[in-house]
C-alpha cells in the first residue's frame, strides 16, 4: 500500500498535477484481495528506560538490538527518545536497524493541532515538517501525529478546522517526502470513531491516514469503533488493554487483528505496551501472540 501510493504521489507531481486527486475522504484502495499486516514494536513499550528526562538505561540503539531478539519484521522509533537529531545520527540509527534486519516503521510525534494561539500553533506545525523531513532520513514509512483537545473557551467545530488547516499544511512536505502522516485516535477531538473521521475525511491529500490506535476508543463498543476507521488505517498501534465505558479490559488481539484483516489492512501493527506488567516480560510474550495471529 505504502509503495502504490508513494509512486502515484511521484507520478502525479511530475504530471503536475494537483496532489489533491488522492483525497483522504475516501477509503484506502488497497493492493489485492488479501490483508498485508508486518509486526512491529512502539519504543513508547520501554518508556521507563528510554525517557530522557530522567536518566536512561536503554537508548534507541539499545532498543533495537531488544527488537531483533523477537520475531519483528520492524520498530518504531518514538522521536521523546531521540538523544539528537543530526543528520549523522538519524543515518546511524538507520544504518544500525538494517544492520540488525529491521525496518523502522514509522515515527511517532507529540503535537497539538488545537491550541488557540497561532504562534504556538504554528511551532507544532513546524514540529511536524521537521519529523516528517527526520523520517525520510530514517527510511520510515510514517509520521504518527495528534490533534488535541480544545481549549474550555473555543467550539469543537473552530477547533477542528484549525487541526484540517495545519494537517493540510504538513501534508504538503509529507506528499513530497513520500511518508504518511497518520492521525492518531487519542482522546480529546478524536474521542470517537466519527469525531476522528471528521478531521481526516476533509484533508484532501493522499499523504494522510489514520493511525488505529487499539486502545484509545473509551466508547461503549471500541472494537465497532476500531472497525470503522481500519479502512482509512495506514499503521496501527496494537494495545494489550481496551476501555470500553472507560473500564479496562484485557484486549482481545484475535478479534482486534480480525478486524484489520477484514478491513484488507497493508501496514505495520506495532505493538504499544502499556500495560503494569513488567515489558521485559510482556513485550516478547504478546509479540509471539501478535506474530501467530498476524501470520495465522
Amino acid at each position: 500500500m505504502i509503495c502504490s501510493r508513494r509512486d502515484f504521489i511521484r507520478t502525479a507531481a511530475a504530471a503536475g498535477l494537483s496532489p489533491g486527486l488522492a483525497a483522504a475522504i475516501d477509503p484506502i484502495k488497497r493492493p489485492g484481495p488479501k490483508a498485508e499486516l508486518k509486526l512491529s514494536l512502539a519504543a513508547y513499550s520501554f518508556r521507563k528506560y528510554l525517557d530522557l528526562k530522567s536518566k536512561p538505561t536503554m537508548t534507541l540503539f539499545d532498543f533495537i538490538d531488544l527488537g531483533a531478539e523477537l520475531p519483528l519484521d520492524a520498530v518504531e522509533l518514538t522521536s521523546y527518545y531521540f538523544a539528537e537529531t543530526s543528520d549523522e545520527y538519524l543515518y546511524k540509527l538507520k544504518a544500525y536497524a538494517e544492520k540488525k534486519k529491521l525496518a523502522i516503521s514509522g515515527v511517532p510525534v507529540g503535537n497539538t493541532f488545537t491550541v488557540k494561539d497561532e504562534a504556538r500553533r504554528k511551532k507544532e506545525i513546524q514540529s511536524v515538517k521537521d519529523w516528517t523531513a527526520r523520517a525520510a532520513k530514517l527510511g520510515a514509512k510514517t509520521v504518527r501525529i495528534f490533534a488535541g483537545t480544545k481549549d474550555k473557551d473555543d467550539t469543537f467545530e473552530v477547533a477542528q478546522k484549525r487541526v484540517v488547516e495545519a494537517m493540510n499544511e504538513c501534508c504538503e512536505v509529507a506528499e513530497k517526502l513520500g511518508i504518511y502522516l497518520a492521525l492518531e485516535n487519542h482522546g480529546g477531538i478524536t474521542d470517537s470513531a466519527d469525531h476522528l473521521l471528521e478531521l481526516v475525511k476533509p484533508v484532501k491529500s493522499s499523504a494522510l491516514g489514520v493511525n488505529i490506535d487499539t486502545g484509545n476508543f473509551h466508547t461503549p463498543d471500541p472494537y465497532a469503533d476500531i472497525a470503522k476507521i481500519a479502512p482509512y488505517g495506514v499503521v496501527s498501534q496494537g494495545k494489550t488493554e481496551v476501555y470500553p465505558n472507560n473500564k479496562k479490559e484485557e484486549a482481545d488481539l484475535d478479534r482486534v487483528i480480525k478486524i484489520l484483516k477484514d478491513a484488507n489492512f497493508h501496514g505495520y501493527v506495532a505493538l504499544e505496551y502499556e500495560a503494569a506488567e513488567e515489558p521485559k516480560v510482556a513485550v516478547p510474550r504478546y509479540i509471539k501472540e501478535l506474530r501467530k495471529l498476524i501470520t495465522g
